[in-house]
This record gives C-alpha cells, structure tokens and sequence, in this order.
C-alpha cells in the first residue's frame, strides 16, 4: 500500500507540471530509516568511492576490482564541465552499465558543486540540476540501479541553514517535475561534514520538500568525526529520528589529522547505515593515505583499504548484494543491519546479533526475515569469530577458554581454538587496527598476510602501530 500511494504521488506530480510520467520503475525508496530496493528489501550501503571524473581510463576495470572486494555499491565522481572536463550521457550510460554488469548499485554525484561560497569556481546547486536534466534520457528506466546524488558537498563554511534547505528544495522540486523518481541523495554542509549540525537539525524540512518522500542523507566524516562518541551522535541520531542516512564519504585520516574509523565502521554496522569509502585511487600527493589500493592496483592494498575492506565490520563481511542482482533474497553473502551471518554460523544456522531477538527463551529468534540462534544474552555483533577463524574454526578470544590446556575452548556454545594463553581480543590471536579487528598471522613476520583463507596482520606490523 505504501509503495502504491507513492506510486500515484509521483503519477500526480508529474501531470500537475505536464512534465514526463512516473517511471514504470519502482526503484529504491526510503522507509524511515531504511533504504529499500525496488523489490523492497532493505539495503545497505557497502562500497567505495570512484574518481572517474579525473581517471575516467580506469573506471571500467576498477568497477569490476571494486566488485570484486564484495563491495556492493560505489558512488562514481561525475563533472558536470564546470570545473573539470563534462561527463558526458554516453559515459554515463557506460558506466551504469558496468556497474549492472557487476552487480554494483550506482551512485552518481556531482563534483563540481564541491565547497560552493568558498571554494572558486564551484558551482551552484541549480548549475548540478542542470547537468542531471541535460542527460535524464541516461537515468530514466534505471532507477532500480541508481540514486542521484544531487551535488558533492555543495556548501561550505558560510552557509546559513536557509540556504541549504532551500537550495535542496528547490533542486528536488525541479528534479521530480521533470519526472526523475530516483531516489536522491543530499550531500551536508560544511563541506559534507555537518560540524554546524545544519542538517543534522533540518534534515526534516529537505524530507518533506520531496513530493516522493524518498531522500537519503549523507554525511563525509573525516577529522571533525575523530572520537566514537561524535561518530556514534551523529549516526545513532538519524536512525532514532527515522532519517536515511549514509556516510557517504570517510577515510582513516585526512591532511594527516585522525579519523575514528574504527568507530564508523561499528556504528553503521551496528545501525544498519551505510557507507562509502573515499576512494579508490589516485588522490593527491598530499592525501595518498586516502588511496584504499595503490595505483589502481587491486592486489596493493594500503592500510586504509585492509580496514576498510577486510576489517571486522568492513566490507568484505557486512556487503550484501542488492536484491535487484540476486533474485529477490537480500542477503546473500553478506547481511543487511547484522545478520547472515556477520555474528558467525552455528551448524549452518546464522547467529543472532540482536539480544532481543530471543522474547520466548527458546534459543531461536528472528532477524532479516529468517531464524537465527541464539547463543548467549550478550549482543554477538562483536564476537563469534571476533578474534578470527584459524582452518574454518571460530579462535577463541577468552584466555580462560583452554582451563584443560588441550588447545580447544568453548565459546558463544561451539568449539574454539585456544591459540595462545592470552586473551585473544587484544593480543596473540588478533590485533585491533586502528579499530579494526584482524587475526595476527602465525607465519608471516611482518606486514600483512593471507593465512586460513582470511587476510591477517604480523605481530610486528601490529606492535608498530
């Protein structure tokens, strides 16, 4: 019923501005905090950023390297040829393409808009819109596979709340009266970073401009975001307000000062909100630490990118594929807010997250619409293999887990591996990097490592962090 009244919203809106007809599309759309798949299935961002703007030569390969990762979405840098050379609709439609082809949800923005009031050259909101009418032929019928991302960053410091509001507003306004449904994604000020709590505040009134009810926000946290208590404010208040929110772009650091990443990545995680990495490759000399992969090169991951890609709530663990690529079933490979099977398995049933999801005592529950076990009254999401799996086996991370000292334990209700008499959480078995949990190899010496089917720190590198 929902999706039907939205459905005539539109159908209403366009014949009242005698502009196109609704798409035939349902595509995604927001549910209160949720964003949904045209098949309405939640879904959650897991990606990275793409620089096809400045390194449109590479976009086609690291689309499908991105893929590759588990990745299940990427927001792709446009120009509307304000700034930088025009991406043009034939592009566009290529890189659309690619993305379907590899099952990869798209998010276009913008770049030009970068810092407007404060940044020379950038241009206006109303300049973005434009660009995205001039190539709407591209965008209409894709709307299962895309959302617009209006303009990247499209204020800086000076703008008063007024203005981001109604530059929002309006641009939405002019968006759906030509009949683009897509879902639209809208960029914070203070260079995305919201440190004014401009959009924090007045995400609502952006909300209800939307005759489709159907904007998703986002946020960049780099070094304004550098405690887990500031990560988790700003996520955690979205979600209890029913706001969309994604994390649009963030990194490790940025001009050298620190970012709590560790902390993002739990907190969407944990809030079922997405997140998109900055970026691939190819950042300026001064922001190499950005880079996820070194020279587009998918086999040279920078620490940054073992975080993001390999780390406990990173992407490799927490992606799900689309239902529009899998045949309706949301959460395959991955899971969506926690579940299947980022708490682990217990004889091929996935564990419960939530410790809430067992009201009857039963020992089962009920979590992205499939049972799970419940193993223990504490909240999984952190354990279970928190500490790594050594040849499939789950490593136990109690240093009282071997009281017999025959190199098993028993945690979380199964069998662990007792590898060494510390607690693992911290040491011997696994190294929390930079907030990220990864086993420590126990046969490479330094630098990084592929052991146990799974990526895995030195205890070397560890220590020197």
């Amino acid at each position: 019923m929902l999706k039907f009244h939205r459905y005539l919203k539109r159908i209403m809106a366009a014949m009242a501005a005698a502009a196109l007809c609704s798409s035939a599309y349902a595509g995604f759309y927001t549910d209160g905090a949720t964003l949904k798949d045209g098949n309405g299935n939640p879904f959650v961002m897991r990606g990275v950023n793409v620089p096809h703007a400045w390194f449109s030569s590479q976009t086609s390969q690291s689309l499908a390297d991105i893929s590759a990762t588990g990745a299940n979405s990427v927001r792709v840098v446009l120009s509307s040829g304000s700034r930088w050379s025009r991406t043009s609709a034939s592009d566009v439609q290529a890189i659309i393409d690619t993305c379907k082809a590899n099952n990869l949800i798209a998010v276009l923005e913008v770049h030009d808009t970068t810092g407007y009031g404060e940044q020379a050259g950038a241009q206006t909101l109303s300049g973005a819109v434009d660009y995205w009418l001039d190539i709407a032929s591209v965008l209409q019928g894709e709307e299962d596979y895309v959302i617009i991302n209006i303009g990247n960053e499209p204020f800086g410091n000076g703008a008063s709340a007024s203005e981001w509001i109604n530059g929002h507003a309006n641009a939405i306004n002019r968006l759906r009266s030509a009949g683009l449904t897509h879902t639209l994604m809208v960029d914070a000020p203070n260079w995305g970073q919201d440190w004014q709590g401009l959009m924090r505040a007045n995400a609502p009134a952006v909300l209800s401009a939307d005759v489709d009810n159907n904007v998703v926000f986002s946020v960049h946290m780099y070094q304004v975001y550098d405690t887990a208590n500031k990560v988790q404010s700003y996520i955690n208040g979205f979600v209890s307000d029913g706001l969309p929110l994604v994390v649009g772009e963030f990194a490790a650091d940025h001009f050298t000062e620190d970012v709590a990443e560790g902390a993002i990545l739990q907190t969407a995680q944990n809030a079922g909100v997405g997140y998109l990495g900055w970026s691939w490759s190819g950042n300026s000399s001064d922001l190499t630490s950005l880079d996820i992969v070194e020279n587009f090169n998918p086999s040279n991951l920078t620490s940054w990118g073992q975080t993001l890609i390999n780390g406990a709530n990173g992407i490799a663990a927490t992606s799900a594929t689309a239902s529009v690529y899998s045949g309706g079933n949301s959460n395959n490979g991955g899971n969506n807010n926690g579940g299947n099977a980022s708490c682990g398995t217990q004889d091929g049933n996935p564990i419960c997250c939530d410790v809430n999801s067992d009201p009857d005592g039963d020992g089962w529950g009920w979590e992205n619409n499939q049972s799970c076990v419940v193993t223990n009254s504490s909240n999984n999401s952190n354990n279970n293999p928190a500490c790594g799996t050594q040849d499939g086996t789950p490593i136990c991370c109690d240093a009282n887990s071997d009281p017999d000292g025959d190199g098993w334990g028993w945690e979380n209700e199964q069998s662990c591996v007792a590898v060494s008499t510390g607690d693992n959480s911290s040491s011997g078995g696994s190294c929390d990097w930079h907030g990220s949990i990864y086993p420590v190899c126990q046969n490479t010496s330094s630098g990084w490592g592929w052991e146990s089917d799974q990526s895995c720190i030195s205890q070397m590198t560890c220590d020197s962090q």
